[in-house]
């Protein structure tokens, strides 16, 4: 089968386009083939050896993936040949960058019948990192407050969605090219962060601030007094320090996305009744994933981009 590989870790020039033996599944295993895989941050990361994640090398990349499930190994009573699927795929092994991909049977769940299945791999992890970050790190009720900052990328917009659904109110900051899909996502306020200064327009304290951008660290401090007393920091960059209020009792949480079948099946059914909508930007080939990588590496990739075996 086809699929792209690295055997060291490196820059986007490690990654190769190879032909490797189709897996077999092996008990409580189910093995998909493959509709597509989705590219994410944390892939690069790997690739590049700064995320503290102990995969195998050779290493095949994309932990999210959507496909037909094809063969089950011995023990799997919760799936069947024939059914479509997505997968959070277990970060450090080998991952849905190839035509076929083994996962844990416990991992996959159906996919939404309303899109087409390969853009389904544009799912999991981003709304299982949005869901986290509000709920379980962010501990958000309904009548709460939450500024985003960051807003206007994949997994912000999947927030936005979430939170208006659970009844809470989104302040949200975005940049001029994604300000019209925030507010299509819902944001009840939101600021041009390239033009207005965050702290003089938000008028009044959140319960959470949740942030997704890569900003200075000053800056990220700076921002904690837009939270009350009580409240909660959130940031999924975890490359850097979240802030905190030890004085007001404002404390800090980093997501690190965990796998969640429950909640991404719950994702799916919100999918199907239209209250998510899932994000694809880009559709290549999977020839072009190390051309994709290299782009990444210059800061360059919006929004979701899936890759096609």
């Amino acid at each position: 089968m086809k699929a792209v590989q690295f055997s060291e870790v490196g820059g986007p020039e490690v990654l190769e386009v190879v032909d490797l033996d189709r897996p077999e599944p092996g008990a409580g295993q189910v093995r998909i083939r493959v509709a597509a895989s989705a590219f994410n941050a944390a892939d690069a990361g790997m690739r590049a050896g700064f995320l503290p994640i102990p995969i195998e090398l050779p290493h095949v990349p994309g932990y999210d993936v959507s496909g037909t499930i094809d063969a089950i190994g011995d023990d799997v009573t919760a799936a069947m040949v024939g059914d479509e699927v997505i997968a959070f795929l277990p970060m450090e092994r080998d991952g849905g960058a190839a035509e076929f991909v083994l996962a844990p049977a416990e991992a996959v769940v159906a996919a939404p019948a309303s899109i087409p299945l390969a853009d389904a791999a544009g799912l999991p992890s981003v709304a299982l990192t949005a869901w986290q970050a509000l709920f379980d790190d962010g501990e958000l009720q309904q009548g709460e407050r939450v500024l985003i900052v960051g807003a206007g990328g994949v997994v912000g917009k999947y927030a936005i969605q979430l939170a208006k659904r659970a009844g809470i109110e989104v302040v949200a900051t975005a940049s001029p090219r994604s300000i019209e899909a925030v507010r299509a996502a819902g944001a009840d306020q939101i600021i041009d962060h390239t033009t207005t200064d965050l702290l003089g327009a938000v008028d009044r304290q959140v319960d959470v601030l949740l942030n997704l951008a890569p900003i200075e660290p000053d800056l990220f401090g700076a921002y904690v007094q837009t939270v009350r007393d009580g409240g909660i920091v959130v940031s999924t960059t975890a490359f850097m320090a979240t802030p905190s209020d030890a004085a007001r009792g404002v404390r800090a949480a980093t997501v690190f996305v965990l796998p969640h079948r429950d909640r991404l099946t719950e994702l799916v059914s919100l999918v199907e009744t239209g209250a998510l909508t899932v994000e694809v930007t880009r559709r290549i080939p999977l020839e072009e994933l190390p051309a994709l990588h290299a782009e990444a590496a210059e800061g360059r990739v919006a929004g979701k981009v899936i890759v096609l075996p």
